[in-house]
């Protein structure tokens, strides 16, 4: 098994970083926690050992597929019509502006 593996609130502030989270103190100490935990879990997963273990197969289906086949579906002036933000005219969604 590998060393035990601690993140640490400037871990879990990077990490909030990169997701673009704005966390509280006692939310990056909880974080840093359940991120370590999380880790940690993966960590004992990986020390099973599977050696002799059939992968799974699905076999209610037998490994059968469905044909993919083009089955009816909404009309685009359909689906703009019950979207908030449809425009029918010009066939597109109106969204709010997310990047600066």
């Amino acid at each position: 098994m590998s060393p035990p593996i601690r993140l640490t609130r400037a871990d879990a502030q990077r990490i909030a970083a990169l997701a673009r989270l704005e966390l509280s103190d006692e939310e990056l100490d909880l974080y840093a926690r359940q991120l370590t935990s999380i880790l940690e879990y993966a960590d004992r997963l990986q020390a099973i050992d599977t050696a002799g273990i059939a992968p799974f197969a699905d076999t209610a289906r037998d490994g059968q597929w469905r044909e993919d086949l083009p089955v009816p579906s909404l009309t685009q002036h359909d689906a703009l019509m019950n979207a908030p933000g449809g425009d029918t005219e010009s066939g597109t969604f109106v969204v709010p502006k997310v990047i600066g």
